[in-house]
């Protein structure tokens, strides 16, 4: 009886003891400490690589090539034409005048500058309105236009003298000629420049057009 009476009472345990085993506590808390911190920072990091590695793919497809230059130059030229045969074959011409401009310039995002060629009161096309005129006249703002693109043309073609390509921003400068139903070649001097959007497509920010300078 009395064997079990003091079996169900535990010792006291000594204040050195009880200290050992605080310190043990403590010391397995500041184990498991250290390595969750370690595991959070392994998180960080990874998530930092993949934010890392997001950016720079992303960046890659949006730089412009040479190529991508030459596509949307070659898609100027072929608009042109197929807006003089649009309006040449009794069509909806200016429809698809707005077509061209909606397709190639970015008036729809933002600002566009654009310089024509034939252009004297009105030089500077800082709107739709403005350029789409210039293609096919018949707009009571900007009498002085006669329609460039209902000469009609036959063929564009492109020659740059060179190109700056940064990024998502392109500018290319050179002459383009202009080939009629009738009559000589017209040559041209330009400068365009491009801004690759979202979609992957390029649109044009900057359109500055000049005949050649020719010495008295």
């Amino acid at each position: 009886m009395e064997g079990s009476f003091w079996k169900g009472i535990e010792e006291p345990r000594s204040p050195a003891s009880a200290a050992g085993q605080g310190m043990k506590v403590r010391e397995e808390r500041a184990m498991k400490t250290p390595i969750k911190s370690l595991q959070t920072v392994k998180i960080i990091i990874i998530g930092f690589l993949i934010i890392f590695t997001a950016g720079v793919v992303r960046a890659e497809e949006s730089e412009i090539t040479k190529e991508e230059v030459v596509k949307a130059q070659k898609a100027w030229g072929d608009a042109l034409v197929n807006l003089g045969k649009t309006y040449t074959n009794g069509q909806d011409y200016k429809k698809a005048a707005e077509n061209l401009v909606d397709n190639l310039y970015a008036y729809q995002t933002g600002q566009v500058l654009f310089k024509p060629t034939k252009a004297a009161d009105i030089r500077f096309r800082t709107t739709k309105e403005g350029a789409i005129s210039y293609f096919i006249g018949h707009n009571k703002d900007f009498p002085e236009d006669k329609g460039f693109a209902l000469k009609p043309w036959t063929n564009v073609q492109f020659k740059n003298a060179a190109t700056y390509i940064n990024g998502n921003v392109a500018m290319a400068m050179g002459k383009y000629f202009f080939t009629p139903q009738k009559g000589d070649v017209v040559k041209v001097e330009y400068t365009f420049g491009y801004l690759k959007n979202d979609d992957g497509k390029l649109k044009i920010v900057l359109h500055h057009s000049s005949l050649p300078y020719t010495k008295k």
